[in-house]
């Protein structure tokens, strides 16, 4: 994701941090430093980072039980509004989608319990106060968990109990009409809390309202978009008509191609051999540091995946789920460079096709 860095690994998932993260933890901060002092300032950076310690708890809960189908989670990410985490696949089983959308729930649940069995009993109003400390601080992130529980178990997209409400109505209606009637679920969600958020004054209230509409979209998209591919190959959605540079041009050279052709990503071939891609975006990136002298392949990406001409349509979009994926090479069974995919050339062949 961008503006996004990663802080380490955990459990084969690598942990990253939104930058807008760290503006929630200056508002939080300042807010309280203004109301009650420095103290209660450093309690509250304090209880944001340990609430959000639980939000990565949380989608771990999805990570391990996804990991038992043979889905793995790439990566992790700490959004203001709360954690990402970027499964490979959802399961298309219903149960397993159930299972996994419930096990981030669940660790919410078990943490609320742990906490106000052995350490403070929750109270939702402490939440919503500044400077508490001692047990009003583990009071607060009891209630909280409890409240991220049932938040979560909303039943419409991108929460997980649209997860489990598609997942259910997928078994009668079939997965593309589930996820229609979910995403509309969510728009709904979403409406109630612009709703709220404009006549409480509650621009965070706003932001989710945002983010659960777009990501109630996204989902719809996304499952729509695989149905339609299900029935097509590489072959398909391949662009065989490029033009290719060669690892020694320099960038001012690549330049030139960018301005003669209308790619934004170019392959680059040593021999006959693909070895790398150059997105347009590095040449603009380069351009703006002064750095046209740069040969290609000091700046190209390398890691680029490959897929078999003859592979599903759907597979290729499961290799482009990475962030970082520009492009994916199409090769034949010899190993022959033959073309490339991009997003935006399958979202073409989607429209060409009346999908």
């Amino acid at each position: 994701m961008t503006w996004s860095f990663s802080i380490g690994r955990l459990f084969g998932s690598e942990i990253r941090v939104h930058a807008t993260f760290f503006l929630l933890l200056l508002w939080i901060g300042a807010a309280a430093w203004i109301e009650a002092g420095p103290a209660a300032a450093m309690v509250n950076t304090l209880f944001i980072l340990a609430l959000f310690a639980c939000v990565v708890a949380h989608e771990f809960g999805h990570a391990l039980v996804a990991r038992r189908f043979g889905i793995s989670t790439p990566d992790i990410t700490l959004l203001p509004i709360g954690g990402l985490a970027r499964l490979d696949r959802m399961p298309e089983d219903p149960r397993q989608e159930i299972a996994v959308a419930l096990a981030g729930p669940a660790v919410n649940i078990v943490i609320w319990l742990v906490l106000a069995v052995f350490v403070a009993a929750p109270d939702l109003d402490a939440a919503l106060r500044p400077g508490d400390t001692g047990e009003g601080f583990f009071a607060r992130l009891a209630a909280l968990n409890l409240f991220l529980a049932v938040f979560n178990l909303i039943p419409a997209f991108p929460m997980d109990g649209g997860r489990v409400f598609r997942a259910l109505l997928s078994i009668g209606l079939g997965r593309p009409r589930a996820t229609e009637i979910a995403a509309r679920a969510g728009h709904l969600v979403a409406f109630l809390f612009a709703f709220w958020g404009l006549t409480g004054g509650n621009p965070l209230l706003l932001l989710i309202a945002v983010f659960v509409f777009i990501a109630a979209s996204a989902e719809s998209a996304d499952v729509l978009l695989r149905e339609s591919a299900r029935s097509m190959t590489a072959r398909s959605a391949m662009i065989t008509s490029f033009e290719t540079l060669a690892p020694g041009e320099t960038l001012s050279a690549a330049a030139n191609s960018l301005i003669r052709t209308t790619q934004h990503e170019f392959p680059v071939v040593d021999e006959g051999e693909l070895v790398g891609f150059l997105p347009r975006q590095t040449i603009f990136a380069a351009f703006g540091r002064g750095e046209t002298g740069q040969r290609v392949e000091e700046v190209m990406e390398t890691d680029v995946p490959r897929v078999d001409l003859h592979a599903p349509l759907n597979d290729v979009l499961d290799t482009m789920a990475g962030p970082a994926v520009a492009a994916v090479a199409v090769v034949d069974r010899t190993g022959a460079f033959l073309g490339y995919i991009t997003r935006e050339n399958i979202g073409e062949l989607m429209v060409v096709r009346g999908r």
